[in-house]
């Protein structure tokens, strides 16, 4: 597997998808943020993992890479179902949100 997807698989509880708020993780729906210092910061990719979280003054992701919400199931259908994985690019995104 390429780089991505195996970090995906080992990480795969660490998912992250971009919602109407910002980022929400995938199995609990916990609001998260893109750490300001990452280079993802500005980029605001759909799905993402993070290595860890941190605590300021808000829950910060650190560590980020863009995955594909397909991996997610690939690596892990133990752990997510199909419909938790719902790309909804379909539905209306802010604007300049998501690649």
């Amino acid at each position: 597997p390429r780089c991505p997807q195996a970090i995906t698989a080992g990480f795969f509880y660490h998912a992250a998808r971009l919602a109407r708020g910002g980022y929400r993780t995938v199995k609990h729906q916990h609001p998260v943020f893109i750490h300001p210092h990452s280079a993802l910061f500005e980029e605001r990719p759909r799905w993402l993992l993070y290595h860890e979280l941190v605590f300021t003054t808000k829950e910060f992701m650190r560590q980020v890479i863009e995955i594909d919400s397909a991996w997610l199931l690939e690596v892990a259908p133990h752990y997510y179902q199909a419909k938790e994985l719902e790309d909804g690019s379909a539905r209306k995104m802010p604007r300049k949100a998501g690649k």
